[in-house]
Formats: C-alpha cells, sequence, structure tokens
C-alpha cells in the first residue's frame, strides 16, 4: 500500500520557522495567529506549516508543543530533535533506505515514487520538502543517538540463554504437576433413551 508523505507547496520559510522558533516563547497552542504575529510567517503556504509540525512530533493533534518542540529552543539540540522528527515523519522511506536522507535526488525521486505511488509532480514536493528539512537536521548525531539506545535496550533485555544457568529447574518437593480435563458431550434433542444409552456405554468403553 502507498505510503503517505507530507510536503509543503513552498519551502523558502522553513529555515526561518525553526530559526524562529529558538528565539520566541513557547505559545500554549500553536496557531495560525502565533504562526503569523510571532513567527512572522503570514503568507497562505505557510500555513501548512503547522500540520507538517504536527507529523515531525512537535505539536500534539491539539496544537499544543510536544517535549520534542521544547528541544528546538535548545540550539544544541534543535538540528538532533529536527532529525528524529525528519525519521519519524518519514519512516517508510528510511525503511526502503536506511539512509535516505544522504540520497542524490535521482535516487530520492526514484525512492519517493515508489514508496508513495504518486506521479512525477507530487514526487518533486515530497523530495523538495524532504530534502529542506534533511538540510535543517544533523542525521550523525541522530543516528549516534539511535544506536546509543539500542545498545541500551540490549542491556536492559533479559538473557534467557545465560550459560551460567543451563540446569532444567525442577518443581518443588511435594508438588507434581495436575491435569483436568473437562469433556463436553452434546445429546440430541430429539434422541430416545436408547440412543443415549449407546453414547454412555461408548464413552466408558473409552476411558476404561
Amino acid at each position: 500500500m502507498p505510503a503517505s508523505l507530507t510536503y509543503l507547496a513552498s519551502n523558502k520559510n522553513l529555515e526561518t520557522l525553526f530559526t524562529t522558533i529558538q528565539s520566541a516563547k513557547v505559545p500554549d497552542r500553536f496557531t495560525q495567529d502565533f504562526l503569523g504575529t510571532t513567527i512572522g510567517l503570514k503568507g497562505t503556504n505557510d500555513r501548512m506549516m503547522i500540520p507538517l509540525l504536527r507529523t515531525l512530533g512537535f505539536l500534539e493533534a491539539s496544537g499544543a508543543p510536544t517535549a520534542a518542540y521544547r528541544e528546538l529552543k535548545n540550539r544544541e539540540n534543535a538540528k538532533r530533535a529536527i532529525a528524529k522528527g525528519v525519521r519519524a515523519a518519514y519512516a517508510p522511506l528510511f525503511e526502503a533506505n536506511e539512509a535516505a536522507n544522504n540520497l542524490p535526488p535521482d535516487k530520492l525521486k526514484g525512492l519517493v515514487a515508489q514508496v508513495a505511488g504518486t506521479d512525477d509532480s507530487m514526487t518533486g514536493r515530497i523530495v523538495a520538502t524532504f530534502s529542506a528539512l534533511c538540510r535543517l537536521g544533523d542525521f550523525v548525531v541522530s543516528n549516534t543517538d539511535n544506536a546509543k539506545d539500542e545498545e541500551d535496550e540490549a542491556e536492559e533485555a533479559p538473557s534467557y540463554a545465560d550459560p551460567i544457568d543451563r540446569k532444567p529447574r525442577s518443581l518443588p518437593p511435594k508438588l507434581s504437576p495436575q491435569f483436568h480435563y473437562n469433556i463436553q458431550v452434546h445429546l440430541p434433542s430429539n434422541g430416545t433413551e436408547e440412543v443415549y444409552l449407546n453414547i454412555f456405554n461408548a464413552l466408558r468403553k473409552v476411558f476404561q
């Protein structure tokens, strides 16, 4: 099934968006008014940046900023946060090619067309937005963090092949497994007494 990949009609103000977020206050809700008044992006095409921020994980459905949005306020973490957002928003691309952010334009177009099933025009728009976002993110740091997270998870995961304890564990003394079986017999509603007796006699012979 083709994947739905987000895009903007115009990407020229993307860098302004993230740069101004760093210096602006964190709003209760990131609205069109906040985008125009505080961020200074009042164009019709700029309105699409709000759903883009949602897709990147920086805003909740209500427009409230997430913890990832607050990482954008930290100049040292902002590029890493953008890269993480891009990986999440364009996960189908990275699943098809984990180095999607480093592909040359022609190969990236081919990957997008393959994953999204789009025509040339739509493919070009998706590629333009994806590429613009990738230029703003630090994927080297992001990859290092992802690798560290995987190592931490591996260390925390319980080992089921511990060479120290390979002996089968026996049951505590005085305990033995017991099994109970419930057998259901469905008797015909129109059967005679003779039919019922034959059924029960057959069952008795089976379990003798």
